[in-house]
Formats: structure tokens, C-alpha cells, sequence
């Protein structure tokens, strides 16, 4: 671990990640200053008041920030943000708040990415090795920040949700098991509109990984073989695929059960057991399962985690059923192929809500799902047009909405008894809410006042 240094680190962003980071930093001796262009939540201002970290909201203070030896920079902020760019034209370190907090331990890391499935994924590891009574805690996209717990509630393992954003300033941070779902289209409008460099951001989860390191990632994603061929890594490669291939670590076997092979554990376990339906949770229970195996935890303690975890919020989470209908809640698919997974775990007639920000959408994705499983549209959002030209002609019922309110009482209209109403929006919330969080839990409210 690296000795404290007598430097002055500047934190853009006072979010949870930020927050973290000035707790780290001023913990370990160094002069700290954080900024924030916004309004810092009366949470994090009554935190870095109570510890003593100087700070300031609503602008920036260019002579506070260039006089920085090293920024750490939150993830929500682009490379292209004023302050990013006159920092970099002084040559100042730029960094992620995961890149300074892997600088203060030794724990063991295990980091997942992909567009699709990373907090599923994450939260089903977290439960495997808690289950097995291994002293883990989540760390990145979800609970507290990596920063915060390294300062002030270290643990023995972290298992860290990576977006790309986070993997873009981060250098000497190596995972100890790295985990890469998919990579399909999804937030280009930081990456220039090209898909190369947003895969580029994703494969920097394998930077720094040794022979001792393991990689588990899905062979069946047509973008992630492709840049394998161009990728070096010493870390042993450990994929999974639907059916059994002479390399594959997991598989679905003819028998319809998962098989788990690795230097260490050769199991299986009827995928009819598995907690999470439709195939992606297939594949996420595959890289968790993988993951546990390589912690050496009994076979019979990954197939009770595997088979009792609760699932997560916001993703196909069922929400009620009211008159026969039943309506679900998968406001996390913020892209079109996380829609996609859901469609296809839909067995039953669909009423489908799309629509908020668009990020360079292309709905022919799901057309083929859509054909099948959806009788009704509704186009949730500010401006529809998009959705509205797309699948004029292409589904039964099309409907134009601008509210929740609005949208939820067209599907009450629509759904037929036996069918779903599925929110899986396809795009970002931030036209019309504060989150995708924020999207489904008024969603959730909404539906549940249907009953009253």
C-alpha cells in the first residue's frame, strides 16, 4: 500500500463517490478541497462539515482546483467538463475515486462490468460469499463508496460494480477476478458516438491482472470475442456460453442444469432451482457461480445462494398484481439491449412502457420480441417522436404519453386480463425524473394506487 504523501488532492463531485474520497484523503494526511458545480444533498454537506473538509458548491474556484497535485474526479462528470480540460492542460493527474481508494488496502477485488446486468450480477456474488460467511461488502455503483469503507470499515473482499465511466480514469487498480457480462450500444454520447472507445473503456477492467488473476466473461457476445483477439492479459480465462464449448467454464447442459468448471470446483445445479428467471440471469447466475468457485466455497452453499437471492430493485422486479394483470418494474434497462433481456423473459402478452432520454437508440433490436410478445406501446417521455416513427404500423396499440400518470392509466386501458405491463424504458429517466431509481419507485407507487 502507498505511504501517505503530503500532497493537496482536489475531489470534483460531492456525490457518494466524492464524499468518499475527501474521507480517504484528509484520513490519510493529505491537504483536501472538494468541488462541487452543483448543490451538494444536505446528506454529503452535513458529512464534509462534520469532518471538516473544506469544500464549496454552485461553481468552481479555478485557483483552488489547478493548484491540485492530483484530482479525483466523480464519475457522473465527462472527460470533456471545462475543469477536466484546464486540468489536464496543466498535466494534473486525473483520477477515479476507486483508483485512489485501491491505493490504501489490500483487499481482494472482484469487479464486473458490462452494459447489461452488472448489479445483478454484483449483489448475486455479494450474496454467494456472505452466505458462505465470507467478509465481503459491495463497493462502486452500489452501497457505500470504496473510499469511504477503506477510511473507516475495511473488509477483507470487495465486489465492485465498474461502469465505464469509473474504468476511464482508472490506472494502477487491478481486480483480482474480473468479470465482463456484454458489451453492446450504450452511453456513445460520451465515448465521441464510437463504439470502439466505449469498448475500449471496458477492457481496461483487465489492466494490471496476473497469471494469478482470473477473467470470466460471456463467449457468446460477438463484441467481446472480437476484441479478445487484440487483448494481452496474463489472467486465465475462465468463459461462459449457453452450450458446452472445449474452453467453456459454464455451460447448460442437455439435461437443462448448469455446469461449473474450474481448476478448483466441477458442480452442478438444475437451472430450474435458479432464483432469477429468463436467460441473462442464466448468465449472470453463471459468472457469480464461477466467481464463488474460484473462493474455493462449498458446492452446496453457491447452489443455496444461488437458488434463494432476492433479486434487485428496478430490475424485473414484480411490483403487483391488480385485476389479472400483472405489471413489473424494470426501470434499470436504460439501454436497448437490457430491454431486450427482459422481453425475452416475458411469457405472457405484454404491455410495454418506452421512452425518456435518448442515447443513439436503434429499436430494431427488440422489433422481432416486440412482434412477438407486445400488443401495446406506450411512449413515456418528453419527446416521443422517435419511438412514435419507429413502430407506427409495427404493434397493435401505440401511445403517445408525457407523464407517468399519463402513461400508466394508458396501460390500465391496454392490459388485458392475463397479460404484463412491463416498464422497461430502453432509455435514461433524466427527461422526465431524477434517476432510474426515482422513475421506479414513482412507477411502483403509481401502479399500487391502482388497488386503492
Amino acid at each position: 500500500m502507498e505511504k501517505t504523501l503530503e500532497r493537496r488532492i482536489v475531489v470534483l463531485g460531492a456525490g457518494e463517490s466524492g464524499t468518499g474520497a475527501a474521507i480517504l484523503a484528509k484520513d490519510r494526511g493529505y491537504d483536501v478541497f472538494l468541488s462541487d458545480s452543483g448543490t451538494i444533498s444536505p446528506k454529503y454537506r452535513q458529512i464534509l462539515v462534520d469532518e471538516d473538509i473544506p469544500f464549496e458548491d454552485g461553481h468552481h474556484t479555478e485557483s483552488l482546483i489547478l493548484a491540485a497535485d492530483e484530482i479525483v474526479k466523480s464519475p457522473g462528470i465527462p472527460l470533456d467538463a471545462p475543469m477536466i480540460v484546464a486540468a489536464k492542460a496543466k498535466n494534473i493527474p486525473i483520477i477515479s475515486e476507486i483508483e485512489f481508494a485501491g491505493r490504501f488496502t489490500d483487499a481482494r477485488m472482484v469487479c464486473i462490468t458490462g452494459s447489461n446486468g452488472k448489479t445483478t450480477t454484483t449483489m448475486l456474488i455479494h450474496h454467494i460469499l456472505k452466505h458462505a460467511g465470507i467478509d465481503a461488502s459491495l463497493a462502486g455503483n452500489i452501497g457505500k463508496s470504496l473510499a469511504y469503507q477503506v477510511a473507516r470499515d475495511p473488509h477483507d473482499v470487495y465486489v465492485v460494480e465498474l461502469s465505464s465511466f469509473q474504468l476511464d480514469n482508472m490506472y494502477d487498480f487491478k481486480a483480482n477476478i474480473a468479470v465482463l457480462l456484454n458489451i453492446t450500444p450504450d452511453h456513445l454520447d460520451r465515448y465521441d458516438y464510437k463504439m470502439e472507445n466505449y469498448v475500449r473503456a471496458k477492457f481496461r477492467i483487465l489492466q494490471n491482472m496476473t497469471a494469478t488473476d482470473a477473467f470470466i466473461y460471456w463467449k457468446d457476445d460477438p463484441v467481446v470475442s472480437e476484441q479478445l483477439r487484440h487483448v494481452i492479459s496474463e489472467a486465465r480465462r475462465l468463459p461462459f456460453a449457453e452450450h458446452r464449448e472445449e474452453d467453456t467454464a459454464a455451460y447448460i447442459d442437455a439435461e437443462n442444469d448448469l455446469v461449473f468448471k474450474t481448476p478448483g470446483t466441477n458442480m452442478t445445479m438444475p437451472r430450474a432451482d435458479l432464483a432469477l428467471n429468463g436467460l441473462h440471469n442464466v448468465f449472470n447466475s453463471m459468472a457469480a457461480g464461477l466467481s464463488a468457485c474460484l473462493f474455493d466455497i462449498r458446492k452446496e452453499t453457491i447452489r443455496e445462494a444461488l437458488a434463494d437471492f432476492n433479486g434487485v430493485e428496478h430490475r424485473l422486479e414484480f411490483v403487483e398484481d391488480i385485476d389479472g394483470v400483472r405489471w413489473i418494474n424494470d426501470s434499470k434497462a436504460t439501454n436497448v439491449n437490457s430491454c431486450w433481456y427482459a422481453l425475452e423473459a416475458m411469457t405472457q402478452p405484454t404491455v410495454l412502457i418506452l421512452g425518456g432520454k435518448d442515447k443513439g437508440n436503434d429499436y430494431s433490436e427488440i422489433l422481432p420480441l416486440v412482434k412477438e410478445k407486445v400488443h401495446a406501446i406506450v411512449a413515456m417521455g418528453k419527446d416521443n417522436a422517435k419511438i412514435m416513427d419507429f413502430f407506427a404500423g409495427k404493434v397493435e396499440n401505440l401511445v403517445d404519453t408525457h407523464s407517468l400518470a399519463d402513461a400508466v392509466e394508458a396501460c390500465r386501458k391496454l392490459a388485458r386480463n392475463g397479460d404484463v405491463v412491463l416498464l422497461s424504458p430502453c432509455c435514461a429517466s433524466f427527461d422526465l425524473f431524477k434517476s432510474y431509481e426515482d422513475r421506479g419507485r414513482q412507477f411502483k407507487d403509481a401502479v399500487r394506487a391502482l388497488k386503492k
